[in-house]
């Protein structure tokens, strides 16, 4: 489809004249609830801009939720909570490989080379390496999802935008609530947090464990656990000392593991036991992935799954040290230690058998100075972020069966790899193991410093100016070890090479300017519109691996350039009594927009695809229809991609941007009313989204179809709202659909897909003290 301006202009201007509109999270500071239980919802209260601020007084796009709201829509994780924001997406491939999209821009490269797009923070720090970013959501006080880039609010200067969590904080008095749940697939629970304190010092303990068994059934006898088959446990400690009422400090370590079964790779080209091969229905039925006992020791185990750990530590002070001004740092720890096994080829022949063993730390300070006067606004400040990194990829098979699964050594190798019976009848001829491994580095150093100002010269009117400097050093690493093929003679996967035990190193500096300006406009005291112009930038690519010269193995430095990203946005926001709506229109510009392509020899590369663009709208909408039943619903629409262009990397021209939806919606309503002392509550959902393609370049069969779910949360709270009993079901008529498609099988020409959750339902019991 040819892209122009015209053309997304008039469909967005026809969208918003008949889009019935979205959800409008609540998120207000539990301290500030806890004081005031007569704050209506609709008076969202946000700290995006670093000071507390309604949601409709903050001149950029804002989606926040509550840690309640969440609870009241069923929403255990965050890809769930995705679903009721619009212009976000976060797919779960497995915790160790998220895909984050904001505004169909996904960030979910695993290499340690590159940066990301879409920043993850967690109480003020930058989590967002993917492998070490993704956690239990649990005890939050709230969400919030910040569109486009604002570099002045963010220590990385993410491209296209930001998700905020925020924990719930430790408070005066003494608290606690324990929570359990059974539901099918022996789904259980074990949560609740325990809070005890004076108005000096307080502490919070809080924690979540969570077990289900996998949705999709192994066959393979080899393989002790289900796929996709869960056991998650989340730590939380927190401590608040306010020895004043001008100085506040909090210390909050965590804790996240996940011990989870293999992901479902499931072939689309070798049979199994359960259909004929090259059909994507079969990643809906039962799988016979493999594994591989004799490449166990360099695997690292013979059974397929995920076992990952994360370590958080966060020291945040707050200094009130005069009359207007305060001084706030922010200082985090992380680390992180995964290691999956899986099976790529999808099949129960030993042929694609990989681990991805990642490891890395990051630590981040930040300083901010910030006067808050009649008529001037303004914050300055200075930021470091140092990470390092690195992803290490072993490999093993048995000869006889790659060869004849790839294709080149018998006449008819599909058959002979995988029987329509499922078993493999190369397994054995030749009993000669095979493994390799590549490693890639990463060490990034970012630092920099930022002013930002608002002006209000007249009480209707802000305007806020703002800039960050930025100085980056990167340096990348790549190791390899690629043993002869015993059959060959050669390495067993074409283009691997030995790096003969050297590690590759190479680095570079750069530096950015990255500004932003805001308008706001207050039509009333309820009724907002504002404008945005503003500059993201992803970071250049210091990628190296290698290749032969002559009978020698160097490095092989391919840099790609920084990609950068202007943002132009306005709408409108409306906060007025029982009615909060936003409606938002934005256009997105890209130089040297980066795609990640994975190749034949398993690993992958970054290239430019050149220019893209993205226009789009978005809109929520939630209205207190009486005092017990909310209505709430949200939308957005995005028309964007690759420009078209026939010279300049043609392969990428006019696509579509991976797991982009053209559309996505929900919408729902919440009933929470008393009856004479038992109180019934229930948010039945609905969410959709439209088709997404899997790769770039698009592919209509590595792709999934519109999706339209039903979700549910309904129960009773009774004496004094101290008991409660909830029943939940999420994708309540079992809707079969994809997670994920292509994948590292695809590269070598034989294509895996993932089968999405089915319907989940259960029971939860909760007891507040």
């Amino acid at each position: 489809m040819l892209r122009t301006p015209f053309t997304r202009v008039s469909l967005i201007a026809l969208t918003a004249t008949l889009a019935a509109a979205p959800h409008a999270a609540f998120a207000q500071s539990a301290d500030a609830a806890a004081e005031d239980d007569d704050v209506s919802g609709n008076q969202i209260i946000v700290t995006a801009q670093k000071i507390e601020q309604r949601a409709v007084d903050v001149p950029i796009t804002i989606t926040a939720t509550t840690g309640d709201r969440i609870r009241d829509l069923g929403v255990t994780d965050l890809d769930e909570l995705s679903s009721y924001v619009p212009g976000l997406l976060i797919q779960e491939q497995s915790a160790n490989n998220p895909g984050v999209v904001i505004r169909g821009i996904t960030s979910d490269s695993g290499s340690a080379q590159q940066g990301p797009r879409v920043t993850l923070y967690y109480n003020g720090v930058d989590i967002s390496r993917s492998r070490g970013s993704y956690q239990a959501i649990y005890d939050l006080e709230r969400v919030e999802v910040i569109k486009g880039p604002q570099a002045t609010l963010f220590g990385t200067a993410s491209a296209v935008g930001a998700i905020s969590l925020v924990s719930a904080r430790p408070r005066e008095g003494f608290s606690g609530e324990v929570r359990g749940g059974y539901g099918n697939f022996n789904q259980t629970l074990l949560g609740g947090f325990l809070n005890i304190g004076s108005d000096t010092l307080a502490f919070r303990l809080a924690g979540e464990w969570r077990t289900r068994d996998g949705y999709v059934e192994n066959l393979n006898p080899n393989q002790e656990e289900e796929l996709y088959a869960q056991d998650q446990l989340g730590l939380r400690a927190s401590l608040r000392w306010t020895p004043t009422t001008d100085l506040t400090v909090d210390l909050i370590g965590t804790y996240d593991q996940q011990r989870n079964g293999g992901t479902p790779f499931i072939s689309g080209t070798f049979p199994g036991f359960t259909g004929a091969p090259g059909r994507a229905a079969n990643a809906f039925r039962n799988a016979n992935l493999s594994g591989n006992p004799a490449g166990a020791v360099a695997l690292g185990d013979d059974q397929l799954g995920l076992n990952r750990e994360v370590y958080d530590l966060n020291l945040t002070l707050d200094y009130q040290f005069a009359d207007g001004w305060s001084f706030t740092t922010v200082n985090g720890y992380r680390k992180f230690d995964s290691a999956e096994v899986f099976d790529a080829d999808g099949s129960a022949a030993p042929f694609l058998e990989f681990a991805e063993i990642a490891k890395g730390w990051q630590i981040s300070h930040e300083g901010r100075f910030t006067y808050a006067g009649d008529s001037l606004r303004a914050s300055a400040g200075w930021n470091l972020f140092i990470e390092d990194s690195s992803q290490r990829v072993p490999f093993a098979t048995e000869e006889g069966v790659f060869l004849t699964c790839l294709g080149g050594l018998f006449a008819n190798p599909r058959n002979l790899c995988v029987a329509p019976n499922g078993s493999v009848p190369s397994l054995g001829v030749t009993n000669i193991p095979y493994t390799s491994v590549f490693e890639n580095q990463g060490r990034n150093e970012a630092y920099s410093v930022f002013a930002d100002a608002t002006w209000t010269p007249f009480a209707a009117l802000e305007l806020t100016a703002g800039v960050r400097f930025l100085d980056e050093y990167r340096q990348s690493g790549f190791f390899a070890r690629v043993p002869n093929s015993v059959l060959t003679g050669a390495p067993l996967v074409p283009g691997q090479l030995d790096t003969r035990g050297q590690t590759f190193t190479a680095d570079d500096d750069f530096t950015a300017v990255l500004p932003r300006f805001n308008a706001l406009y207050r039509v009333t005291d309820d009724v907002n519109v504002f404008a945005t112009v503003s500059k993201g930038r992803r970071s250049p690519v210091v990628q190296l691996g290698a290749r032969r010269d002559g009978a020698n193995v160097i490095a092989n430095r391919l840099d790609v350039p920084e990609e950068t990203v202007w943002n132009y946005e306005g709408g409108i926001k409306l906060a007025s009594g029982s009615v909060s709506a936003a409606l938002g229109v934005y256009y997105q510009v890209y130089n040297d927009f980066q795609v990640t392509v994975l190749l034949p020899d398993g690993t992958s590369r970054t290239e430019s695809a050149g220019k893209a663009s993205n226009l789009g709208i978005e809109g929520e909408l939630a209205v207190d229809v009486t005092e017990w039943l909310n209505v709430f619903g949200n939308f957005g629409y995005i028309d964007g991609g690759i420009d078209e262009n026939s010279s300049f990397a043609p392969q990428f021209s006019g696509a579509r941007f991976r797991l982009q939806p053209e559309w996505q919606a929900s919408g729902g309503f919440t009933i929470d009313k008393d009856f004479g002392g038992v109180r019934f509550f229930a948010t039945p959902s609905v969410t959709h989204r439209s088709r997404i393609f899997f790769e770039v370049p698009n592919n209509p069969l590595i792709s999934q179809d519109k999706v339209t779910l039903f979700n549910a949360r309904a129960g009773l709270s009774f004496a004094d709202e101290r008991y409660e009993i909830a029943g939940f079901i999420r994708n309540a008529f079992n809707e079969d659909y994809l997670l994920d498609a292509g994948n590292t099988g695809g590269a070598f020409g034989v294509p895996t897909f993932i089968p999405a959750e089915p319907q989940f339902y259960g029971v939860e019991v909760t007891a507040k003290f």
